[in-house]
C-alpha cells in the first residue's frame, strides 16, 4: 500500500478510528525514536567502556552476593 492509498484509507475512518490510527502512529514512531537514540548513545561510549577500566570496575562484582545487614 502507498502513503497516498494509506491516507485516502484514514480519510475514510469515523473521527474516534482517526484519533487512534494518530495515537498510534505517535507512540511508534517515539518508540522507534528512543530505540535510535539508545543505539547511537550505546555505539557512541562503546569504545569508552571498552578501553577505560574505571569505567568497567565494578563488573567484576557482578557475580557476587550480596547480603543486606540488619
Amino acid at each position: 500500500m502507498q502513503t497516498l492509498e494509506i491516507i485516502q484509507e484514514i480519510q475514510r475512518l469515523p473521527l474516534n478510528k482517526k484519533f487512534y490510527v494518530v495515537e498510534e502512529t505517535i507512540k511508534s514512531i517515539k518508540k522507534e525514536e528512543t530505540s535510535h537514540q539508545l543505539e547511537f548513545a550505546a555505539n557512541a561510549l562503546y569504545s569508552d567502556y571498552k578501553n577505560d577500566k574505571e569505567l568497567t570496575a565494578f563488573t567484576s562484582l557482578d557475580f557476587e552476593h550480596f547480603y543486606e545487614a540488619k
